[in-house]
């Protein structure tokens, strides 16, 4: 890795998930300085989609707009001795690495290529119906093939933290000792990963930002140091905004708690301290880290089923009695259970209504979305059958009534589950440019995976006073989305005023009679004090099951963030 003149290394990412800004590899080669340029293409629902793609084609397996992207960019990237390292090699990074090496050979680049494997491990071991099997690595092997020369080094599943905790280890020449170093990283790569949502995407407070600002926000990039402090800013005069607010809500985004365990390292959240060094410039510091566990976390996919689903538009008065005689007639059409058409009926049927509209003159005035649905493992149940139920009330059902889009055939669906093995089980293993195979060795010194220990010390209670019932999002922000299986929410105080009323409020009692959704889930609360936040963990169904509005649980922040509390007037 060559040295930065001024000791500092600049890492930026190009893509949050497969499918995001085509550009931003050229944008973010272009307007500013960089040594190393990431690219995170992968989620749990992206590793099925990619098994799919390898059934179909055994070549195939990794993200093919990743090479796109490249043909453009790879002189850029040579021309301004920038280093390139992603995990769109997905479940066959050494095909991509092979077609990289294809492509610079036809443009007439030079350009060292390596890549990062051992983490497909045989879906069968893991059961019949598992399609894809993968091991989160760390960023070891990503360092050593940057130690050994590597302009372009594509990996499969790692984390996505160790596409920065790598370059950063391979710089500054850091060991598996160099704990507090990693862990600074791994939050930096943290912030990174999911692209804009660092500069403004996903705000909570986003009608703070610039309107014209909040049109194409920049990329991120990281400016780290040797002992793992960083600052988090964007290349100048690009859009968005980074500030402690930007930072923090990335920081809370799916993660488990205080203990952020990782294959490098674990990060202690609860040591991060942020700190507004300038426009568009956050310090990151005080990170202190632990051994990593001695377990690497697994994810398994498999098709659960065939699913489909339709969503019926409700218009004018009686929302509630129009749902309810719909529904009922849609019950018959699939077959009531305890009845003989009940043997057709699809193995689960769900039901969800959002209200759309307005309350006004003692009416519902707008409407409602009523959506349905079904999943079987036989594909006729959620297929034709859905199809023609769907189609009888048409001319004999509700006045008003109409379908967003006519149901489909029906679709199979994923299952994402995450496991767990022991380290030591899984190859971790680099394939340098030169096509020697380096096998990295596990870590020396393990640690404990247990929470951070009791509940910290919380502030003194905000003390007695007017109150008035308004939307919680006043004086909170927060950031959610799934974790595997699980919903997480992280929600912070702007002030320390409101964190001394937030911390001892918001339970996870509170949580769950503010979102009736969560009833009956469990429900974890942890405390980062020094980021004035709450992570709480609920503990559901994954994205790819897709069987309600917001699968991926994106919204649930915003949804808490409209509910209405009762907060002490002096913090309005």
């Amino acid at each position: 890795m060559p040295d930065a003149s001024d000791g500092v290394l600049r890492i930026g990412n190009a893509s949050g998930f497969y499918g995001d800004r085509f550009d931003a590899m050229r944008d973010m080669l272009t307007d500013g300085p960089l040594d190393v340029l990431t690219g995170d293409y992968l989620a749990e629902l992206t590793m099925l989609v990619l098994g799919r793609d390898r059934q179909k084609n055994p070549a195939l397996g990794y993200a093919k707009t990743f090479l796109r992207q490249l043909e453009e960019c790879l002189g850029l990237a040579h021309d301004r001795g920038v280093k390139i390292v992603a995990n769109a090699g997905g479940l066959n990074p050494e095909a991509l690495a092979d077609a990289v090496r294809a492509l610079a050979a036809r443009l007439g680049l030079p350009a060292e290529v390596a890549h990062v494997e051992g983490d497909d491990l045989p879906a069968h071991d893991w059961g019949p119906e598992v399609l894809t099997a993968n091991a989160y690595l760390g960023g070891a092997g990503i360092a050593a093939c940057l130690r050994a020369g590597a302009d372009i080094v594509v990996t499969g599943r790692v984390t996505d933290a160790a596409l920065v905790s790598g370059p950063a280890a391979a710089r500054f020449g850091w060991g598996p000792e160099d704990l507090d170093a990693l862990a600074g990283a791994v939050v930096a790569g943290r912030v990174l990963e999911c692209g804009a949502e660092a500069t403004g995407g996903d705000h909570a407070f986003f009608t703070g930002i610039d309107a014209h600002a909040l049109r194409r926000p920049g990329f991120p990039l990281a400016e780290i140091h040797p002992d793992g402090v960083s600052v988090i800013t964007k290349h100048p005069g690009t859009g968005g905004l980074i500030d402690v607010g930007t930072v923090t809500a990335q920081l809370l985004y799916g993660t488990g708690g205080a203990r952020h365990a990782g294959p490098d390292v674990t990060a202690r959240l609860d040591t991060v301290r942020l700190a507004q060094e300038g426009p568009d410039r956050v310090r990151i510091s005080g990170v202190r880290g632990e051994p990593p566990p001695p377990t690497l976390k697994v994810g398994l996919n498999r098709i659960g089923g065939w699913r489909n689903e339709a969503v019926f538009v409700l218009t004018g008065p009686d929302i509630d009695a129009r749902a309810r005689c719909l529904r009922d007639r849609l019950e018959d059409a699939l077959g009531r259970e305890g009845t003989a058409a009940g043997a057709a009926r699809p193995a689960e049927v769900r039901w969800e209504l959002a209200r759309a509209g307005r309350s006004g003159g003692g009416e519902e005035r707008a409407g409602a979305y009523l959506r349905l649905v079904v999943r079987d493992g036989d594909p006729a149940k959620v297929g034709r059958a859905m199809s023609g139920a769907t189609a009888e009330p048409a001319l004999g059902g509700d006045p008003g009534l109409r379908l967003t889009a006519p149901p489909g055939k029906g679709a199979p669906y994923g299952v994402f589950e995450a496991r767990y093995v022991d380290a030591d089980a899984v190859p971790h293993i680099a394939v340098l440019p030169d096509g020697r195979r380096m096998g990295i060795p596990g870590p020396a010194r393990t640690g404990g995976t247990a929470p951070a220990g009791p509940e910290v010390r919380l502030p003194e209670p905000w003390p007695p006073g007017p109150v008035r019932c308004v939307p919680l999002g006043l004086i909170a922000g927060a950031r959610s989305g799934d974790r595997g299986g699980d919903a997480t929410l992280g929600v912070w105080a702007r002030s320390d005023d409101a964190w001394r009323w937030l911390a001892h409020e918001l339970t996870a009692d509170c949580l769950r009679g503010l979102l009736p959704e969560t009833a009956g889930l469990p429900v974890v609360r942890q405390v980062l004090p020094h980021l004035r936040a709450l992570n709480f963990t609920v503990l559901g169904e994954g994205v790819a099951g897709r069987a309600r509005f917001d699968p991926r649980g994106k919204a649930l922040g915003e949804q808490l963030r409209a509910r209405y509390i009762e907060i002490p007037e002096a913090l309005l």
